[in-house]
């Protein structure tokens, strides 16, 4: 009994000394991922150039302005999607419309959030200042199109929902690359990164619904 006792403190020792857990207080040592300026790739930083990485850049004008129109853009795309329960027939299409709703509407909650966060002026009410409001800017459906989706029901609505939504998601994707480019804060890449990512994929869901 006593020689395994030995045995044991000196596997205990071997263990202490080897190496294999960092002592306490040290460093990490795991490299740290940096987003690339607009344009530009990530960069892996190690854990000194991570400690002395300059501060974010603040955002620019492209960046406020993505954010406000893109609030007005997730709003009509939620105002499309209530429309589908009530008007639709087919269940995929229902399926996505709630999806669509489910998800832009935290976004538009952290979209204000962001401008509440740099001073901005947040984004009136959806119905202030009308189709004006959204002048120009891709992808919006016109008030006569609103007026059709509205009037429409059955196969017929989800057809019209589905062209007005893919064109809707398009402008949107216009929108992300444009402030990949010129924007500067890197919150807002990510959003335009995600919005890229989350869009294209139901693009390419919703051509097919109205392929079948």
């Amino acid at each position: 009994m006593a020689g395994g006792i030995v045995v044991l403190g000196a596997l205990l020792g071997l263990t202490a000394c080897s190496g294999s857990e960092e002592p306490i207080g040290a460093k990490p040592t795991a490299p740290v991922l940096q987003p690339g300026k607009p344009g530009e790739s990530n960069r892996t930083l190690s854990p000194e150039e991570a400690g002395s990485a300059r501060p974010e850049t603040p955002p620019n004008d492209a960046d406020v302005t993505y954010v406000r129109e893109m609030i007005v853009h997730h709003r009509q795309a939620i105002e499309m999607a209530v429309l589908v329960p009530d008007r639709g027939a087919d269940g995929q299409v229902k399926g996505l419309a709630s999806r669509i709703a489910d998800a832009q509407g935290p976004e538009i909650e952290m979209m204000d959030a962001w401008l509440k966060k740099h001073n901005k002026a947040p984004v009136p009410p959806a119905g202030h200042g009308g189709h004006n409001a959204h002048a120009g800017m891709p992808g919006m459906a016109t008030p006569e199109q609103m007026d059709q989706l509205k009037a429409a029901k059955g196969a017929e609505f989800d057809k019209l929902f589905l062209r007005l939504m893919i064109a809707h998601h398009q402008g949107a994707l216009t929108m992300a690359d444009a402030v990949k480019t010129t924007g500067a804060d890197v919150r807002v890449q990510e959003m335009a990164d995600d919005v890229t990512a989350s869009q294209s994929a139901e693009i390419r869901r919703m051509q097919q619904m109205l392929g079948a």
